[in-house]
């Protein structure tokens, strides 16, 4: 089933996220490989393509787990938790109906 895993950023996390961003890319490429990531990005807080030193707010990854208790231990293990990037990380199941 597909779960969507939504991070909300702590204030200044620019400078976490950078320490972590290669390792958190790997688990995030990792799920690609397997054909299980449906979607993952980061919201940047500008309205812009490219968020500058104004950083992030959060991310989002839409992937497919066996369960859900499955997804939030992926998400419990994400480098941006164990770097202090997140503070807050919520995982709901999610349906797709489009495209």
């Amino acid at each position: 089933m597909w779960y969507a895993i939504l991070s909300e950023d702590n204030e200044s996390s620019l400078p976490l996220r950078a320490k972590a961003r290669g390792a958190h890319i790997e688990r995030l490429r990792a799920l690609a490989a397997e054909g299980r990531l449906l979607i993952a990005g980061p919201h940047p807080a500008l309205d812009a393509e490219e968020a500058g030193e104004a950083g992030y707010t959060g991310s989002l990854v839409v992937a497919e787990f066996a369960s859900l208790e499955d997804a939030r231990q992926w998400a419990d293990d994400d480098p941006y938790v164990a770097a202090g990037v997140y503070r807050e990380v919520k995982v709901k199941p999610f349906k797709l109906v489009l495209p």
